[in-house]
């Protein structure tokens, strides 16, 4: 397998006010295609950030972010929007989901940004992959009618509906008790083997960090021991 996320020296300030927060002090990092990988640290150690430079919502102050054989610097917006579009993943803490749209409806909103595909076509994989999360009973529910686990699950779908290379979780078990965290790490673990998917989440979980390949750990912007 080969690498399908590369940073080398990666360096990202934020500015507040006169001074300036260093998020992360020259990363260096491989990540290889099929991983199952958590990043994990305590609150501030530059896990989100992280996550935002290898899913081009950021760029690097400096460095260099190889994602899918792209540098992310070096691409327009259109560009990283297509990367972000085509193939990768989101899934939130905070699911994320839109409350007047049903599971389906969420489920299907990444293939309409997307573009490309029927109506049949977006049916038929829309309707294959709330299957396989299990909520084929709940396809019509909007998300206020569903528990923390089942939304949790219908923002694994939506992740996973345009097929991405790779998945990115931030903090996914964050707002669910222990039992249904552990069962949709066991549902990200599941697809990670199925389908080859590389997984990259953050956590400060240590039951979540004992299920992953691999455990990157960030301390003060810097990866450690």
């Amino acid at each position: 397998m080969g690498a399908i996320v590369e940073l080398t020296a990666v360096e990202k300030d934020y500015p507040l006010g006169s001074t300036t927060v260093r998020a992360l002090r020259g990363v260096d990092l491989t990540i290889l295609a099929g991983e199952f990988t958590t990043v994990a640290g305590p609150s501030g150690s530059g896990k989100t950030t992280l996550l935002n430079l290898i899913g081009c919502v950021d760029v690097p102050t400096k460095g260099n972010v190889v994602v899918d054989g792209q540098e992310t610097r070096s691409l327009a917006d259109r560009e990283l929007t297509s990367l972000r579009l085509h193939k990768l993943g989101f899934i939130f803490q905070t699911f994320n989901l839109i409350p007047v749209l049903s599971l389906t409806q969420n489920v299907e909103f990444p293939l309409l940004l997307q573009g490309g595909l029927t109506r049949g076509e977006r049916q038929r994989r829309v309707d294959a992959i709330i299957d396989r999360v299990g909520l084929t009973p709940q396809a019509k529910q909007r998300p206020n009618e569903l528990s923390g686990g089942q939304r949790q699950r219908v923002a694994i779908a939506r992740a996973l509906v345009n097929r991405p290379r790779i998945v990115l979780a931030d903090e996914p078990t964050g707002n669910l008790d222990s039992a249904t965290g552990e069962t949709i790490i066991d549902l990200m673990r599941e697809l990670n083997h199925q389908d080859g998917t590389t997984f990259i989440f953050s956590t400060h979980d240590a039951h979540v960090m004992e299920r992953a390949d691999r455990i990157v750990k960030l301390v003060d912007g810097r990866v450690g021991d």
